[in-house]
């Protein structure tokens, strides 16, 4: 390796702005060089040296970047992937990778054929409560396992003009947080035996999906993931339960506010959650705060250029992405039919 590897964005949003730009130029093996902004140079404007395209092909013509990140409305995400594959570009792809788990087939069979890296950004699963639960499991610190709830609830009862509340395909709060939660459980405990989903819109004028409760069975074990936009009093993020106690948190990880609040994501303090927030385990007799892990994002865009490099195996790969695109359309059948959903039906 004698150089960073060069970097750029598909797209300016909230996101993109927020998250994905400040990773991309913080990580030590990776230039962040170019964005294309249809309309507008406000990357520019903030990170100088790099150079604003206004459509994907006039970045992939001028063969300005190694690495391609698209953060586009999630309609777009399969073409403009196998676009960046073909023309022989490593790509981050925002969650979902794809709407539907053929065309996230498709993009594997493509970057192996072309021997290139294609990564989906869960960075989930670098939220501190998320490796704190991974450890309280590996750990055996409750016993027999016997139930997980796991929330991503939020108050928002007005509908935005964001594409996401948008009669569009792959519009959502399914598509949205449904992806990182499923991904979580499905990282932790494996494919689950069946699922089934209560997908809804609850709020007036709403044109997408705001609220979902899907639940995973396991031999001896359920699973439940659930998010809504009308929630406003505190609810866990998540509740372990098993033969010795149940591990209890609340509050989400503290780098999603550093972001909101534009913070460089920078220093040995990132990503640390101050002890007043950490969950505690409830023991028959005791109650313990167990320390929250530290959460660390800027992990993700370190291990995609490990992986170009051939340094390292790559964290987030396709293949797990796809159980999980089966997963979110068992889902909505499961909704939409008000059934059980197998693993040998969803073929996940």
């Amino acid at each position: 390796m004698s150089k960073p590897l060069r970097a750029a964005l598909v797209g300016y949003g909230s996101v993109a702005e927020k998250m994905h730009a400040p990773l991309l130029e913080v990580c030590p093996t990776l230039d962040f060089v170019a964005v294309v902004e249809r309309n507008g140079f406000r990357c520019q404007q903030k990170y100088p040296k790099v150079q604003t395209f206004t459509s994907l092909e006039a970045l992939l013509a001028a063969d300005a970047a190694d690495l391609i990140c698209i953060t586009t409305p999630n309609e777009l995400h399969f073409s403009m992937a196998k676009q960046c594959l073909l023309a022989g570009k490593h790509v981050v792809v925002d969650k979902p990778v794809t709407l539907v788990a053929e065309e996230a087939e498709e993009l594997l069979s493509l970057a192996n054929a072309k021997n290139l890296v294609c990564s989906i950004f869960h960075n989930r699963r670098y939220d501190g409560d998320f490796k704190t639960l991974q450890e309280i499991v590996a750990k055996n610190l409750l016993g027999r396992l016997v139930y997980l709830e796991s929330h991503f609830d939020r108050f928002r009862p007005q509908v935005s003009e964001n594409w996401r509340e948008k009669a569009v395909p792959g519009n959502g709060i399914t598509y949205d947080l449904g992806s990182h939660l499923i991904d979580q459980v499905v990282l932790l405990f494996g494919k689950p035996t069946a699922i089934w989903a209560d997908i809804r819109l609850q709020r007036s004028n709403a044109l997408s999906d705001d609220y979902f409760d899907i639940g995973f069975d396991y031999p001896g074990f359920k699973a439940r993931v659930t998010a809504g936009a009308l929630v406003n009093v505190p609810t866990p993020k998540f509740m372990l339960l098993g033969e010795k106690g149940t591990y209890q948190k609340f509050y989400l990880d503290v780098q999603e506010q550093a972001f909101k609040e534009g913070k460089i994501p920078a220093g040995d303090d990132w990503g640390v959650e101050p002890e007043a927030r950490w969950g505690h385990i409830h023991y028959e007799k005791e109650t313990q705060a167990y320390p929250t892990l530290r959460g660390d994002y800027r992990v993700f865009y370190e291990n995609v250029a490990d992986a170009i490099w051939g340094k390292a195996p790559l964290l987030v790969n396709l293949e797990q992405a796809i159980p999980v695109l089966r997963i979110i359309q068992a889902a909505f059948l499961s909704a939409k039919e008000g059934r059980k959903i197998s693993q040998e039906e969803g073929k996940w």
